[in-house]
This record gives C-alpha cells, structure tokens and sequence, in this order.
C-alpha cells in the first residue's frame, strides 16, 4: 500500500516511460508529415483533440471508479479477517476452559499461520512460507496435501473445535458461535479469492490506450503551426496525466499482486500476530512490519 509520503519520481517514470516514448515517436513523425504534406492535410481544429479529451477524462474517471471500489472492497475485507481473528481468540478464551491453555495457543497460532498464509496465496506466493514456526509438525504434514492451505488450517481449527463438543468440553452455544466466527473468516477469503480471481477486462485498457494515442496524434496535426522544440514537450506534458491517472487505476484493480499499491496484506497479518499473541500473555512479541520506503506490504 503506498504511503503518504513523497513518492519518488523515478517510480512514476517506470510507470509511463514506455507510453511517453510511444507519444515522442507519434508527435515526430505526425511533425514530419505534416511539414512534407501540409499543402494535401486538411486542417484540424482544436475542437477534435479537445472533444477526444473529454472523452478520454470520463472513461479515465470511471475506470478508476470501479479499480478503486475494488482496491476498498479488497481492503474492508482484511479488515473483517482482523477483527474475527481477535474475536475468534477471545471466545476461545472466555468459552473454554483454564485447562485448555495448551489448545486455545495452537488454535491461536493456526490463526496467525492462516493469516499470512491466505496473503501470500492471494499473491501467488508459497502459502507456507515463513509459517512453520507457528504450525506443528502434524499439521504442516497434513496442509501438503492441500492446494488451498489457508482452507486446510480452517478446517484443522474447526475439527478440533468439533472434537471439543463431541468429548462434552465445550456446550453446544459456545460451539456455534466459535463456529460462526469460522464461517465468517471462510466467508472473508471467498471474497478476496473472487476479486483476486475476477480480471478486469482487458479490452477496456487497450480501447483506452488507443483512444489517447489518436488524441496524441489529432493534437499534434493541430498544432502543426507551434515549433516542434514547443510542441514535443507539450504532447509530453499532457498525455503523462492521462497515462498515469489510467496506470493507477491499472494497479489498484488488482489488488493482490505484490506491487506497492497492493493491500498491505502482510502488515495486516503482522498486526493481527502481535494483537494474538499479546492476548495470549506473552512477551515475546515481534516488531510491526516497517515500510519499504514509500510503500508497506
């Protein structure tokens, strides 16, 4: 997730540098034609560049409307994983009881597991990885042979849960509501699995692409009378607005792709450790994740 700080200009001129370089040849050789064949090109008014900008602005607004409602969506749904996975450990801790110390720890560390775990597969990356410490031996055997192991510690929290109620240690209320609370977070990964699995079209972006290249082109024919040293920079100046307004909401579309605009999943699972793991009485509790200059993850 980007920062709000002073975000580097090197960072916006990888995001753009191509598409400019593409608006630098147009604008040469549209200067060239048109100073060859100005006598056989029909002059265009500024009407038409301005008409294709417009356009352009209203398809620009909601495109970002729609990446940004993604990009929220993805985010309130972290922030439920966050609040279940606190109150999932407090009803293990006001539901059971003293003498189940030993088991409320390791369904609270399946919890912290499972949080890294699902940002990590959201982001393509080794669900796994990083979490041993937190999962016994038995259980990192039996998430292997899993595909989705995010949904396979879930299941492993629910089962001992389910054997609780079936050795009469826990009554049937509390059981419903520890087994609402793994509805819900099940629930919360449905929702981030579909916005990560749903694509943005794609024909949408190349349609938008084009569009600005033929305004590129139709305002440097109707600036052909402006000096070329004046008209270059201009063509510049105004389309990097464009292209950049379109590759933030490129970005934020796709929220789980382990980019700076992504949402900082693994910050979230970091906050939720530290919160687990101070409800639990202990000490020995781990830093919050720091940025990445002007970016966290």
């Amino acid at each position: 997730m980007l920062l709000d700080k002073k975000i580097p200009l090197k960072y916006i001129a990888n995001k753009v540098k191509y598409d400019l370089l593409v608006v630098l040849l147009i604008g040469l050789v549209t200067n060239v034609l048109t100073q060859k064949s100005f006598r056989y090109l029909p002059e265009m008014p500024l009407s038409i560049p301005a008409f294709l900008g417009t356009a352009i602005s209203i398809l620009l607004s909601f495109k970002m409307n729609q990446s940004y409602d993604r990009w929220w969506e993805a985010r309130k749904v972290w922030g439920a994983i966050v609040n279940d996975s606190r109150s999932f450990v407090i009803q293990l801790q006001s539901l059971l009881g003293r003498d189940e110390t030993d088991l409320i720890r390791k369904l609270a560390y399946r919890q912290i597991a499972w949080c890294y775990s699902l940002g990590q597969s959201l982001r393509g990356l080794d669900p796994v990885e990083g979490v041993g410490h937190l999962l016994s031996e038995t259980d990192q055997s039996y998430i292997k042979t899993h595909l989705n192991k995010p949904l396979a510690l879930i299941q492993l929290n629910a089962r001992d849960i389910r054997d609780l109620r079936s050795n009469n240690r826990l009554e049937i209320f509390p059981h419903l509501q520890l087994d609402n609370t793994l509805v819900r977070l099940v629930d919360a990964m449905g929702k981030a699995e579909r916005i990560n699995g749903t694509v943005f079209p794609a024909t949408y972006r190349h349609f938008l692409h084009f569009i600005i290249y033929l305004f590129v082109v139709t305002l440097s024919i109707a600036l052909q009378d402006v000096r070329i040293i004046f008209e270059i920079p201009l063509l510049l100046v105004i389309s990097v607005g464009f292209f950049l307004i379109e590759k933030s909401a490129y970005h934020l579309q796709d929220p789980f792709r382990n980019r700076p605009s992504d949402v900082s999943v693994t910050a979230i699972a970091r906050t939720i450790e530290i919160n687990i793991r101070q409800l639990l009485n202990e000490t020995d509790v781990p830093e919050p994740a720091k940025p990445n200059e002007f970016y966290i993850l």
